[in-house]
C-alpha cells in the first residue's frame, strides 16, 4: 500500500485531480449545512452579478436564486449518479464479463453478441429514449446510464479472464478440484481488479457528462437541482447574465478532469509495465 501511493504521488497531475475531488466531495456533503434552504428558493433580487455580493459571490439568476446555492446542491447530485450508475453498470459487467471469458465457447458468443447490440447504439441517444419512457427522475436517470456504461466493462473483464485463465495459477487450482465459482472470486478477479479500478474512474466521468447531457436537455429530475439544469436553465440568457452558465460548466470541467486525472493516476500505479519503468 506504500508502495502504491508513493508511485500516485509520483503523478502530479493525479495528487491535484485529487485534491480537486476532495474539495468537491466536502462540498457535496456540507451541501445541507451551507445552504440549509432549497436551492430552488428565490432569495434575492434576479441577475445580480458575480463579485458583486458578498452573500452571493457567484450572483443570482433570472429568478433570484443564489448560484452558489445550487452549484453546492448540484455536486452532491452529480456525484450520486455518477457513483451509482457507475456501481450498476460495473456489477453488471463484471457478471456478464466473467461469465464470457471463463467459459468460452457459445457461452461467450451469445453474451458478446448481447454486449455488442447495446455498443451499436449511441449511448446518449439510447440514454435519451429510455429517461423519456421511464420519465425524468433521478432513478430512471442512474438506470439510462448504467443500461449505456456496461458493455465497455463486460468486454474488458472478458478480455482479462481469457488471459488470467490460463496462468499456471488457475490451473493448479482447477487440479486440486476448486470449484468455478471460488477460482473466479479467489483466483482470477482479484487479479484483474486494477485495470477495472482504472476504467471505473473514467466510468464515473463519463456518467456525470451524461447526467449533465440529459438535464440539459430538460430530462433531469425536476425535483433536483443539478449543473446540466443550471446550464440548460441559463442558455437563453447567454448574453444577459453569462455568469448562469459558466460557473456550473466551470464545475462540470473541474470534477470530470479531476476524476480523469485520478484515472490517469491509478493507471500509472497500477500498471505493472509503468511500474517497471519507473522502479
Amino acid at each position: 500500500m506504500k508502495s502504491f501511493a508513493q508511485r500516485y504521488m509520483r503523478n502530479y497531475g493525479a495528487v491535484a485531480g485529487l485534491v480537486i475531488m476532495l474539495i468537491v466531495v466536502a462540498v457535496a456533503l456540507a451541501a445541507p449545512l451551507l445552504y440549509e434552504e432549497s436551492p430552488w428558493m428565490m432569495v434575492a433580487d434576479p441577475l445580480i452579478p458575480p463579485f458583486t455580493n458578498a452573500d452571493y459571490p457567484f450572483g443570482t439568476d433570472m429568478l433570484g436564486r443564489d448560484i452558489t446555492a445550487g452549484l453546492v446542491w448540484g455536486a452532491r447530485v452529480s456525484l450520486m449518479v455518477g457513483l451509482l450508475s457507475t456501481a450498476v453498470a460495473l456489477l453488471f459487467g463484471i457478471l456478464v464479463g466473467s461469465v464470457a471469458g471463463y467459459c468460452g465457447g457459445r457461452v461467450d458468443d451469445a453474451l458478446m453478441r448481447f454486449t455488442e447490440f447495446f455498443q451499436t447504439i449511441p449511448q446518449l441517444a439510447m440514454a435519451v429514449v429510455l429517461v423519456a419512457i421511464l420519465s425524468p427522475s433521478v432513478y430512471s436517470i442512474m438506470g439510462a446510464i448504467a443500461v449505456v456504461s456496461w458493455p465497455p466493462a463486460a468486454r474488458l473483464v472478458r478480455s482479462e479472464f481469457m488471459t488470467l485463465k490460463q496462468r499456471e495459477f488457475v490451473q493448479a487450482a482447477i487440479v486440486i478440484g476448486q470449484t468455478p465459482a471460488r477460482i473466479v472470486g479467489t483466483q482470477i478477479l482479484p487479479n484483474a481488479m486494477s485495470p477495472i479500478i482504472v476504467s471505473a474512474s473514467f466510468m464515473v466521468a463519463t456518467a456525470i457528462l451524461t447526467e449533465s447531457s440529459l438535464s440539459f436537455l430538460g430530462l433531469g429530475d425536476r425535483n433536483l437541482m443539478s449543473w446540466g439544469f443550471m446550464i440548460g436553465a441559463a442558455r437563453t440568457m447567454i448574453r444577459e447574465a453569462w455568469w448562469m452558465s459558466v460557473w456550473p460548466g466551470v464545475a462540470i470541467l473541474l470534477t470530470v478532469l479531476a476524476i480523469n486525472l485520478i484515472g490517469e493516476g491509478l493507471n500509472d500505479a497500477l500498471n505493472p509495465q509503468l511500474r517497471k519503468r519507473g522502479e
